[in-house]
């Protein structure tokens, strides 16, 4: 059965998105287990919540492009 690396089992443990913690601050947590804790800090009591999981922002493009750079032209060989 194909499962999403969203809920995979191999989830390496983070208080972020423990379903036991909740957000205090942006560097803490409160957890119902060990009180507060750092936000990239794990314990054994870690239960995954795959809600609270933030995904990567997109890729931003550098530079300045137009679009010609991204136009294909055909190229004949005559």
């Amino acid at each position: 059965m194909f499962r999403s690396k969203l809920f995979r089992r191999d989830i390496e443990p983070r208080c972020s998105y423990c379903s036991r913690a909740n957000p205090l601050d942006d560097t803490h947590m409160t957890c119902y287990k060990r009180g507060i804790v750092p936000i990239d800090g794990n314990c054994r009591s870690f239960r995954y919540d795959p809600i609270r999981r933030i995904p990567p922002k997109p890729a931003v493009l550098r530079g300045s492009f137009t679009d010609a750079d991204f136009h294909l032209e055909e190229y004949n060989e005559e």
